[in-house]
């Protein structure tokens, strides 16, 4: 196919040409409508450029097919046989991946260090979950993902699994050995699902971690807004294999996802997969090169530690790095809650990840000299301040054995059952029928259908007196937790 066209742009530079006049949504009829207030912020163009997909950037039949043969050339760019635009992000998208996979009291190997939308898709589906724990770092109290032994320990204990689902890379930027995983499953002839959220620039540049498609998986889910030039909510999921079919993939996807997609983040898909294919290995040379820069530039801040394959990558660890994710471990009795805070306040910086140690700051190729030098001025700065940052609230961060809860009950029965409320200090022993997610990263410390232990409650407790965000709980102060009623004996 020809890389250099871009149907859903072209398509819409024909639209805007052609002076056409709707008659159909969207109701602000390109811009007309809108409060001046409102263009003064969000400009023309966005407006201009809001247009429907059929009986607008197509015809009513969409004869034209250009959707269509947009994402065959993201599939070709990409080394997939199928790829599916998607823009309610990839937390649809891999609900989607899921119920092709598995239905209601169908079994799902998974990692338990999953996003919250995997725990969503658990709810919606009664998929039941088989936990596969991450690899503990017991010195830097970190996760990395399940070992492919831990994968096959599971498929084997589970013969009637449908298949797996891993998180790669972690928003830390750690891998796992997907081929491993990849060859488990298809060993006995169940598709893997890789939530590669954090990877959608992985194949385009042989110094990367491997993507999902070359490793052999046979779903992956990816997330362009994160590390690409998609608009939020852009989402493309990729398939390969004869393991999952293609219509079932897609009509999945058509029971969850809007019949009102938008063509800004289409046109947005279309061009960032032309522009990774003309320029994107150029692109991450210099963002490789960047990287390596920043990380030495932190390096020489005392106090502060930027964490590299050495530290995360090996046996009992993770497979591989991606390096432009750059966790900084703070060496100043500091939370990374607080430092955040802290940059944001005093250096107008945003940081990605934050927790009870670290912060980190994700790279892409859009990043150049200018933005690496106002992080590192503000890490500096940072780290002269720290000693007045202290705050004495140190977070208890259970030990892998306590962080792991009992599945007593399937996560959509817990969910949808009778429920109260109760004191935190009361819930040790009960089921929880809400997530409760610190966020970032949104990997769940508790999910619906899990027994509560007074370890975990005292973590979640003792995180947002220090500055956790938890923002799926009813009390996201985690004073209270929802749980199962508990009907009287008789």
């Amino acid at each position: 196919m020809d890389q250099s066209k871009t149907p859903v742009l072209d398509a819409l530079a024909a639209y805007h040409e052609s002076r056409q006049t709707p008659f159909t949504p969207p109701g602000h009829k390109q811009g007309r409508g809108t409060d001046p207030r409102v263009r003064a912020v969000l400009g023309d163009g966005v407006f201009l450029s809001d247009v429907l997909a059929t009986s607008g950037l197509d015809d009513r039949t969409s004869s034209h097919g250009i959707v269509e043969e947009a994402q065959a050339l993201m599939a070709e760019a990409v080394g997939a046989e199928h790829a599916f635009f998607s823009t309610c992000g990839s937390s649809l998208s891999v609900k989607s991946a899921m119920l092709s996979v598995a239905g209601p009291h169908e079994e799902l190997v998974v990692g338990r260090d999953a996003h919250k939308s995997v725990v969503s898709g658990l709810v919606l589906s009664g998929i039941r979950p088989i936990w596969v724990d991450p690899q503990w770092d017991a010195d830097r109290h970190l996760a990395h993902p399940p070992s492919a032994d831990a994968f096959e320990e599971a498929l084997a204990a589970h013969p009637d699994a449908r298949g797996a689902l891993v998180t790669t890379p972690t928003p830390y930027g750690t891998c796992s050995d997907l081929a491993a995983i990849a060859e488990a499953c298809h060993g006995r002839g169940v598709p893997l699902i890789v939530d590669e959220a954090w990877g959608a620039h992985l194949p385009f540049h042989p110094e990367l971690p491997t993507w999902a498609m070359d490793a052999g998986a046979d779903v992956c889910v990816t997330s362009v807004h994160k590390m690409g030039s998609g608009l939020e909510q852009s989402s493309v999921f990729h398939l390969q294999g004869d393991l999952v079919a293609p219509e079932v993939l897609k009509g999945r996807e058509d029971l969850l996802g809007t019949t009102s997609p938008s063509v800004l983040m289409y046109a947005a898909l279309d061009g960032w997969r032309r522009q990774m294919v003309e320029h994107g290995k150029a692109l991450y040379d210099d963002a490789l090169a960047l990287a390596a820069r920043v990380r030495d530039g932190i390096s020489r801040i005392d106090g502060l530690h930027v964490h590299d394959r050495s530290d995360f990558c090996g046996p009992g660890k993770a497979s591989d790095l991606d390096p432009l994710q750059i966790t900084v471990d703070i060496g100043f009795d500091v939370t990374g809650y607080r430092a955040a805070d802290w940059l944001r306040r005093h250096h107008r910086i945003n940081l990605h990840v934050s927790d009870h140690r670290r912060v980190s700051a994700q790279l892409t190729h859009a990043d150049d000299d200018h933005t690496a030098d106002l992080l590192l001025t503000a890490l500096t700065d940072f780290a002269a301040h720290s000693r007045h940052l202290r705050t004495g609230q140190p977070v208890h961060v259970p030990s892998p054995a306590e962080l792991r809860l009992e599945q007593a009950v399937l996560p959509r029965d817990a969910f949808f059952g009778r429920t109260e409320q109760v004191p935190w200090t009361r819930a040790e022993g009960r089921i929880a029928t809400e997530m409760l997610t610190p966020y970032p990263p949104g990997i769940p410390a508790a999910v619906p259908g899990e027994r509560l232990t007074t370890d975990i409650l005292r973590y979640l407790r003792t995180g947002v007196e220090a500055g956790m965000v938890l923002p799926d709980a009813v009390d996201p102060d985690a004073t209270s937790v929802r749980v199962l009623r508990e009907e009287p004996t008789t």
